[in-house]
């Protein structure tokens, strides 16, 4: 490892916090404060703070076992130190931490019950787990990555205001609602299609992935642009930042990784098979739409 590329990776590291940690102050600037400090920017230290005591251990051993499950802890941490010191809450800040508590605890437990029926290995990070400055910007970039995701709810959490329950209220909770029910549905017929011994070496193209190549992704994009619908009342100044919520889960999981990284894999397995480009040709990359035919 050399001197330039760990230093490289340190100055990735600094910018990465120095984005969560401003991002976070600015955004939550019109809320409740914590010692003269945005309690926003609080929850941001916590997410920080999180993922680099996890690197710790897992530097030492060089595994990513646990990288998924510390990024559903964080999501808990931030949800339940802001819930913690904005109580009382009201009932949109309750709907909305229930939310995300229900979304991370199934995505987490998920991943979690993956990534160890796959040995506990993970190619993400196959050749970063043995540098640790490396190392330490996934790690970073989790915090981040959490940071803006929940920052619609966290701002309805943390909010001085109140608003009454109206129509972004009811249609964010639908949108969520449709969301989850995507993601959930579409992970349990990957699951079931994959555990079956007849599928093994198939790629799958029945249920909502008829509809969709992705559906558990534009599920999760679906259920944080509802969170964002619910925190429209609640938004004025810096706080209207929040609106990168549903955008970055967007760009992370179609521009960054996911639909690139999982569309790559499927083209190396299946691109020569005429069965695998019709489903390509035919089906929505995110956005679903009945099936032809």
């Amino acid at each position: 490892m050399s001197f330039r590329g760990a230093g490289r990776s340190l100055l990735i590291v600094a910018i990465a916090t120095a984005l969560g940690l401003g991002f976070a102050f600015l955004t939550g600037s019109g809320g409740i404060t914590l010692d003269d400090y945005p309690a926003l920017f609080a929850c941001a230290v916590v997410a920080f703070a999180v993922n680099w005591l996890a690197f710790i251990p897992s530097a030492i051993a060089q595994k990513d076992t646990y990288y998924d499950t510390v990024g559903a802890l964080t999501y808990l941490s931030v949800i339940g130190y802001s819930t913690y010191y904005a109580a009382p809450l009201d009932t949109r800040a309750i709907v909305v931490a229930v939310m995300v508590g229900i979304w991370t605890v199934r995505l987490g437990s998920f991943l979690f019950m993956r990534i160890h029926a796959s040995g506990g290995a993970d190619e993400r990070f196959e050749k970063i787990k043995k540098n640790p400055p490396r190392f330490l910007v996934a790690w970073t970039l989790q915090a981040v990555w959490v940071i803006f995701t929940a920052s619609a709810a966290l701002v309805i959490i943390t909010s001085q205001d109140a608003a009454p329950l109206g129509l972004f209220f009811w249609a964010g909770t639908a949108i969520w609602v449709i969301g989850f029910a995507f993601e959930v549905i579409a992970d349990d017929q990957k699951r079931r299609f994959k555990k079956d011994p007849a599928n093994k070496g198939k790629f799958i193209k029945s249920g909502l992935w008829a509809w969709s190549q992705h559906p558990n992704y534009f599920g999760e994009i679906t259920l944080w642009t509802g969170i964002l619908v619910m925190a429209i009342p609640l938004l004025s100044g810096w706080s209207w930042l929040a609106v990168i919520s549903p955008i970055f889960v967007y760009l992370l999981l179609t521009r960054i990784s996911g639909v690139n990284l999982l569309d790559g894999i499927g083209k190396d397995r299946w691109g020569d098979d005429p069965a695998y480009q019709q489903y390509r040709k035919n089906t929505p990359v995110l956005f679903p739409r009945p099936p032809k035919g």
